[in-house]
């Protein structure tokens, strides 16, 4: 998930844009919350106008969608608020319509937005990975210890959505609660990214996040401490496994704090640290486990 450091952004400050890509149906709007130049994999909030209509239609990369105003019409079901799809790459998905105006938290992972009319799957689809559920409704809220490891202060609570085996990257809901306070400062070694569907937080170096607030954070930036007067409710997202550092230096750099988590590794795991450093050429892994994984892009 290469994208620039977005933070912080708040979609409510712009107004949103007719989406006009070939394929997709007129009635359509969008704000750009971030976007990979190189292969135009985005994350986006989109408006559906009452009455838009989509054929049934698959996408040629792995679509995230959280519906978050309104009502949505799709196949034989009726989403309302909360509802999560995580649709594979090359998935049909059925017709859509939209009975009343709605909005959802949209992202094309690994390659831009694309639609194409199908009511089959594509050939090399995996339709079983394919992911609907209320999450608001249907899903436990459970501790932030039961999925992250180092977990962070209590008050801070999960619901995961979806778990990719292969590369650990997880999507997410979360909430503080009412004056959440956590006083340390924390990095990761992926990527991440959030979008406020309710409530204010505050961040130290950040300042404050409300409703319609969004971040895409590189890996290894420090954020910290974090507090919330009221509480929120948000959605998250790593392209890998989601290990905190914390520590208690604001200022240090990301090129800092790649070391320091090498020589994490070092102390706890350092055989393979010892192995990945060696300069004999044989510190190429072949993952006997998934022998054809080559990175972390599932295009078909």
């Amino acid at each position: 998930m290469a994208r620039p450091h977005i933070e912080p952004f708040v979609d409510r400050s712009i107004d949103f844009k007719r989406f006009t890509l070939p394929g997709f149906s007129k009635g359509m709007h969008y704000k750009m919350l971030s976007v990979d130049n190189g292969t135009g994999a985005c994350t986006m909030t989109v408006k559906y106008e009452t009455g838009y209509k989509q054929p049934p239609g698959m996408s040629y990369t792995e679509v995230e969608i959280l519906l978050m105003s309104g009502t949505i019409k799709y196949g034989k079901e009726t989403f309302r608020p909360g509802h999560y799809l995580h649709i594979p790459p090359g998935v049909a998905m059925p017709e859509m319509k939209v009975s009343r105006a709605a909005t959802v938290l949209m992202m094309y992972n690994f390659a831009e937005p694309s639609f194409v009319e199908s009511d089959e799957h594509h050939r090399l689809a995996m339709p079983g990975q394919l992911t609907s559920v209320n999450a608001y409704d249907d899903i436990q809220w459970q501790p932030s210890s039961g999925a992250i490891y180092p977990a962070v202060a209590p008050g801070c609570m999960l619901k995961v959505l979806k778990y990719d085996p292969l590369t650990e990257a997880l999507s997410f809901l979360y909430c503080m609660t009412p004056k959440f306070w956590q006083d340390n400062i924390s990095y990761h070694d992926s990527a991440e990214e959030a979008y406020h569907i309710w409530g204010t937080s505050h961040m130290m170096q950040f300042g404050e996040l409300p409703t319609g607030g969004y971040f895409w954070r590189p890996e290894y930036i420090n954020h910290g401490s974090f507090s919330s007067e009221l509480g929120i409710l948000a959605f998250g997202r790593t392209d890998s496994k989601l290990h905190n550092y914390f520590h208690w230096n604001p200022w240090t750099s990301p090129e800092e704090n790649r070391e320091r988590a090498a020589a994490q590794l070092a102390r706890h795991r350092p055989q393979l640290f010892n192995w990945t450093k060696s300069p004999d050429g044989h510190n190429h892994p072949h993952d006997f486990e998934y022998p054809d994984a080559k990175d972390n892009t599932h295009y078909i």
